[in-house]
């Protein structure tokens, strides 16, 4: 078994910053220590060493994949460029979220979805990827056919989680449908009328599935041992039929209270990395720095931006009073892995993967320098 020594580290641990060297012996951290344990090594030069992200909800997957309307990129291909991204900003660990159920702006139909999950497999399975990948399961249940998507993916082994998903408009995410309008609108064109009468149809599709297929992908994921995520719940009831379902993540709660009916029920609660970097949500709804303040945030996520994950690490420990750099870098690696039941990462302490992240952070920018997983470097 191979052992490397990391020397002149700066070391953000569960609860610490420590400088000092550390052991790796194979895959696992062997011993941390103050400087001069084992022999020669690697320089980190006193950069700090942060264990190696885990991301649990990116679609930056499916813009490699569907680049242009119209274009498609090789599902191999698309998966390594995404890899690639999705390394080199320290994240080690990826949740990749794939959508099943219709939806007028979806570029990406249900079985290209299932294309790039196989492609995900077999890149995995013959070395080609830097990070280590799992499939998240986006499920818009207000869509007829959310069930039939569902049925390509409930039995792959690399699903860890399924969002409950429900975009019909006039709640959740899209309460006012005054920003409901310019959202959609927006992104696909339509006019006045074309935009009503689709409003007509997701509000009588909504009414006509979600609860039902809310009830069956929950019940069919608590079978598998499939963690569950509630998508943008706005009110306490959300929450209280998210626990009703077995819900382990509030995944982008809108408000404050629903936010902390999450907590107070044992969920994990996530927001975006964009969020606290950009200073608050696009679409108007809660800050992730105000339910960090009130000790209601557990999880980041880097949503649609791959290295938002590492700016909010050393953005938020700089704006939120109470929220030191441990607890910080907690948000992007112990917390998330936990919430999937990847126990084995996401803190450096012996026996833990040797999953590692060198940064330097040079005039208020993170610089990732290196990164390995499981030992090896990786980017």
């Amino acid at each position: 078994m191979s052992e490397i020594v990391f020397r002149n580290a700066r070391m953000v641990l569960a609860d610490s910053v420590e400088d000092g060297d550390l052991m790796v012996a194979g895959e696992t951290i062997r011993e941390i220590g103050h400087p001069g344990i084992g022999s020669g090594g690697i320089d980190l030069e006193g950069d700090w060493l942060l264990p190696g992200l885990v991301e649990l909800h990116t679609d930056h997957l499916e813009g490699h994949f569907a680049p242009r309307p119209g274009v498609r990129w090789n599902p191999a291909v698309a998966v390594q460029a995404h890899d690639a991204q999705v390394a080199t900003s320290g994240i080690t660990t990826v949740l990749d979220a794939l959508r099943v159920g219709a939806d007028e702006d979806a570029r990406v139909q249900v079985q290209e979805m299932r294309g790039l999950a196989d492609a995900i497999e077999e890149s995995q399975d013959k070395g080609r990827l830097r990070a280590e990948h799992f499939v998240h399961l986006r499920c818009e249940v207000s869509a007829s056919d959310v069930m039939d998507g569902f049925a390509l993916f409930e039995n792959d082994p690399r699903l860890k989680l399924v969002s409950l998903m429900d975009h019909t408009p006039g709640q959740r995410q899209f309460a006012s449908f005054d920003a409901y309008k310019i959202y959609y609108q927006g992104k696909t064109g339509m006019d006045d009328e074309a935009f009503q009468s689709f409003v007509d149809r997701r509000m009588a599709e909504g009414g006509r599935w979600s609860a039902e297929h809310r009830k069956l992908i929950s019940d069919l994921c608590r079978e598998r041992g499939i963690r569950l995520a509630s998508h943008d719940d706005a009110t306490e009831a959300h929450v209280a039929e998210a626990v009703e379902f077995g819900v382990h993540v509030a995944e982008f709660p809108t408000t404050v209270a629903a936010a902390r009916a999450s907590k107070e029920a044992g969920m994990q609660v996530l927001m975006g990395a964009p969020n606290i970097v950009r200073g608050g949500s696009h679409s108007g709804n809660v800050a992730a720095a105000e339910l960090a303040a009130e000790n209601l945030l557990d999880v980041l996520s880097s949503d649609y931006v791959p290295f938002s994950l590492i700016q909010a690490v050393f953005a938020i420990s700089e704006i939120v009073e109470g929220v030191d750099l441990p607890q910080a870098v907690a948000m992007v690696s112990a917390n998330p892995a936990k919430a999937v039941g990847l126990d084995d990462r996401g803190v450096i302490a012996p026996g833990k993967r040797a999953d590692f992240v060198q940064v330097r952070f040079d005039d208020g920018v993170p610089v990732v320098r290196s990164v390995w997983r499981q030992g090896c470097r990786v980017a």
